[in-house]
């Protein structure tokens, strides 16, 4: 159940994605698998997110001593920022503790790079997240890889990971959760340090 008392939260962790089951296991959807694992405490419990009049499911969980409001938007990527934004004005969530989780496809897969502000380069949904926030929140920078010449990478980043990627998947999203914990642990040296590939 998710605590309704707007000053009881620190943070906001917002995976991009597209809704529908067609897009699931796709490579743009990285940041909402996140969400899920985090949802689920690594799948072995009930579904916690629940959804909320910002058109976002959301849901609450304990990071060290912080309330931490876990959400992805029920809008497609390129207008996750409107949802993001009122979900973090209804919970009085500010950009300095804003966490989005994304893929990134000038990053090899499963090798990450978490940041603080930058261009949107290109991504609709940090586009769009820029448009609400401004650029100065937190990014969790998941790699998906870049297509072989000559496909095209917004093509590329709706096609399903394959079948060997599927298999290292699962580290890859264990690996990011715990990157999250530490940045709102630990602050963004720390997380660095630890996690840039």
């Amino acid at each position: 159940m998710v605590d309704k008392s707007p000053s009881a939260y620190g943070w906001l962790v917002f995976g991009l994605g597209n809704p529908g089951i067609e897009y699931g296991l796709t490579r743009h959807n990285i940041g909402r698998m996140v969400i899920e694992y985090l949802a689920t405490s690594g799948f072995t419990q009930k579904n916690i997110l629940s959804t909320h009049k910002s058109k976002c499911d959301v849901g609450q969980v304990n990071i060290g001593n912080q309330k931490v409001v876990i959400a992805q938007s029920h809008s497609y990527m390129n207008l996750s920022g409107q949802n993001a934004k009122a979900l973090a004005d209804f919970y009085k969530v500010n950009a300095a503790n804003l966490i989005v989780i994304h893929d990134e496809i000038d990053l090899p897969f499963n090798s990450m790079r978490i940041k603080v502000g930058g261009s949107d380069n290109g991504h609709n949904g940090l586009k769009s997240m820029t448009q609400h926030f401004g650029p100065e929140y937190y990014r969790v920078r998941l790699g998906v890889g870049r297509p072989p010449a000559p496909q095209d990478p917004a093509d590329f980043v709706l096609r399903k990971f394959t079948s060997a990627e599927q298999k290292q998947l699962p580290d890859f999203i264990i690996r990011a959760t715990s990157a999250i914990e530490t940045l709102i642990e630990k602050g963004l040296e720390r997380v660095q340090q630890d996690f840039n590939d």
